[in-house]
């Protein structure tokens, strides 16, 4: 047992154990005499008056975490992404039957896994939103902003597909690089939309203006993304010393750029013209409710309407609407 420590004539702390003599260690009946001190009367009892010396088996360290007993299981991963083992590891676990009062947590490497793409799920929603009261305030409008941020799923799909073909995984910095990938994408969506805007200002149709804008912008879109592909070529190849770690980042943004570039320029133009031909007919409609039942009336109505669109109800509504007429016309058809 530790007694404490001792400094040696050179000035080097040692360790002092105590234990008995290798004659004394040979029988249980010898612990049992050992002599236990009783306070501070200096008197001492022998160990077998209050205490029972058997043989068994006990773990050489007793380790404890929050106050509670812990045994730690811990191994290294091979072949295969440490999320992966995890999640196997912990279903395993839990598919086992613990008599009463036992648990399951992750400690070490997985938990601070864990923490960090919390952290960085945050911080990935938080730039979003930040990205979007920008746009806002920089387009004078809440619609618009909307078709730049339809952008920004679209690069997830290249992506998911990057990362497979090249064998990665999501790990810390394939989420850097998604991060850094919603920065970068969403500038093909504003070089376009911008441009489109500012011909709509002139008085140019919205659809005319559209098209207008795509081909002037198709080529500064397509000069950044490649001088963005090719910078990051280095890094994905994993060229220099510790280039295998810095892989994933540099894979995940030249499959999100890719295809958010080509998805842009095709999607968002139609999904630009949906939200403003959807805003033109929702002001429309408040203008005849508010010219018929008053401003809090349209306001109401309104406002619920934007809100059942946002959840998907008025989607689900106009569905069962148009199959019940699908169904009795077909049902007069018979008759």
């Amino acid at each position: 047992m530790e007694a404490g420590d001792w400094v040696d004539p050179s000035g080097e702390a040692r360790d002092v154990a105590v234990r008995l003599m290798p004659a004394d260690r040979l029988d249980a009946s010898h612990i049992e005499r050992l002599p236990v001190p009783i306070g501070t009367t200096g008197q001492t009892v022998p160990l077998s008056q209050i205490a029972n010396v058997t043989m068994g088996k006990a773990p050489s360290r007793i380790e404890h975490i929050d106050g509670k007993r812990s045994v730690g299981v811990a191994a290294n991963v091979q072949g295969r992404s440490p999320g992966e083992v995890t999640a196997d590891a912990v279903k395993l676990a839990k598919s086992m039957n613990f008599p009463p009062g036992y648990d399951i947590d992750l400690a070490g490497a997985s938990k601070d896994q864990q923490e960090v793409f919390k952290q960085m799920g945050i911080a990935l929603v938080s730039g979003v939103a930040l990205m979007y009261l920008i746009l806002v305030m920089q387009f004078g409008s809440f619609t618009a902003p909307m078709a730049v941020m339809l952008s920004l799923p679209l690069s997830l799909i290249g992506v998911v597909v990057a990362l497979l073909l090249t064998g990665s995984t999501l790990n810390l910095m394939s989420l850097i690089g998604v991060i850094m990938l919603m920065g970068l994408v969403a500038k093909n969506a504003i070089l376009l939309l911008d441009a489109a805007r500012v011909l709509e200002a002139e008085g140019v149709d919205r659809e005319e203006a559209l098209m207008t804008a795509g081909r002037k912008r198709l080529r500064p879109i397509l000069m950044t993304t490649f001088a963005l592909i090719a910078g990051m070529l280095p890094v994905a190849i994993g060229m220099g010393q510790g280039g295998e770690f810095y892989r994933p980042l540099a894979v995940a943004i030249i499959g999100g750029t890719i295809t958010s570039t080509i998805l842009t320029l095709l999607v968002i133009p139609s999904f630009y013209d949906s939200i403003e031909l959807m805003r033109d007919h929702l002001f429309e409609k408040f203008n005849r409710r508010s010219a018929g039942r008053g401003v809090a009336w349209a306001v109401l109505v309104t406002g619920l309407e934007i809100l059942a669109t946002l959840v998907l109800l008025r989607m689900v509504w106009r569905m069962a609407m148009g199959l019940g007429r699908r169904l009795r016309g077909r049902a007069l058809t018979a008759a």
